[in-house]
């Protein structure tokens, strides 16, 4: 059976340090931890799990941490986690079972599925998939500073395997776009997964008319992928509107749909530019594309999935009712309620049509 080596660097993780580590026991057969300068008990919770603990410097580039840590992995695959990641036992179970099947698949890269936004029930709301198993090879290493990624190389499969993200502490907000501001000082050149995550920090920072110059630029790079450029214009339109450019907004989320079929969460965008401007008809029509392009959309990029059936439900309730179509609004609202019981949304609505519904018959029969 081929071997796992998992590879993590750390700082300052003894909060989740061991829940991280119990979570993949029985799938990994070599730990090796890399710590960046922890002043904590990182180190100490670790070495209960691995002898193979290494500290190096940190340098502001997670690519050469994360490469020297893959660098002392022995086994036939690399396997990467961070100290705030869990391995829920159902999914721990599928990646034992990938494991049986390695040296018969022969995968180069196995893609999965990363968690990393949850609603209050827990299940999670916003996922995209990850290199996250790679052959032990030359090739397998990260580039960037920032939002390291491995290439995908050779024989990539996917696999229904779910990595969950779990903070426990907050992080350094200012850390990231830190970083890409020294490389600018430096003089380095971003590519285009680098430009693109730099606008985007641009606009968690507030800075939004530095991020639209940066997503701008983004945009016109032509080795750029499809989904990020999507996105670019999406986070573009909420650049306009925190700068209350209205009609610009809407122009940067129309210029999405030429990097093809819309997936449910730009139609939920579209839609709501729509509703913003009270025109029920045209909102209700790209709200009930988000539902259909549900079913045949992709899973490329980030997935919100609020925005593949709740959220279109939800506001064409609110479409309907404005057009007094009472009926399909309580309709829609009770399909967005099964997808997702006991939101406070969906309570008060269905409230509203049950009054709504015993005044209607009051009303009837004082016409008798």
């Amino acid at each position: 059976m081929a071997s796992v080596s998992l590879c993590m660097i750390v700082k300052d993780e003894e909060a989740v340090m061991a829940r991280c580590l119990k979570s993949v026991q029985g799938f990994a057969d070599e730990i090796v931890i890399v710590d960046t300068g922890s002043a904590d008990r990182t180190k100490e919770i670790a070495a209960g799990f691995t002898e193979q603990i290494y500290s190096i410097p940190w340098e502001d580039d997670f690519a050469a941490a994360r490469n020297f840590a893959f660098s002392k992995g022995t086994g036939d695959y690399l396997f990467w986690l961070d100290a705030d990641d869990v391995i829920l036992e159902e999914e721990l179970h599928k990646l034992k079972g990938l494991k049986e099947r390695l040296d018969q698949e022969q995968p180069d890269v196995v893609m999965m599925k990363y968690a990393v936004g949850f609603d209050q029930s827990g299940r999670p709301t916003f996922t995209f998939y990850r290199e996250r198993l790679i052959r032990n090879c030359g090739q397998a290493r990260f580039r960037g500073c920032i939002h390291e990624a491995v290439v995908p190389f050779g024989r990539i499969i996917r696999e229904d395997i779910t990595i969950e993200h779990h903070k426990l502490k907050q992080s350094d907000t200012g850390r990231n776009l830190r970083i890409f501001e020294k490389m600018k000082e430096e003089g380095q050149k971003f590519n285009a997964r680098e430009q693109y995550y730099y606008g985007k920090e641009l606009y968690y920072h507030r800075q939004y008319h530095e991020a639209l110059e940066a997503l701008e630029s983004f945009l016109e790079m032509p080795e750029a992928w499809r989904e990020d450029k999507t996105d670019a214009c999406r986070h573009a339109a909420l650049c306009r509107y925190q700068l209350s450019e209205y009609e610009k907004a809407g122009e940067a989320l129309f210029r999405a749909l030429a990097f093809g079929i819309p997936r449910p969460e730009l139609c939920c965008d579209i839609g709501g530019w729509f509703l913003d401007r009270q025109e029920w008809k045209e909102a209700a029509y790209w709200y009930r594309q988000a539902l259909r392009n549900a079913r045949t959309a992709g899973k490329d990029g980030f997935i919100q999935q609020d925005y593949w059936g709740y959220i279109p439900c939800l506001q064409l309730c609110v479409c309907y009712d404005r057009m007094r179509n009472y009926h399909l609004a309580e309709r829609y609202n009770t399909l967005a309620e099964r997808l997702k019981p006991g939101t406070e949304a969906c309570g008060k609505n269905r409230r509203y049509f049950e009054r709504r519904r015993a005044e209607m018959g009051q009303n009837r029969m004082s016409d008798i």
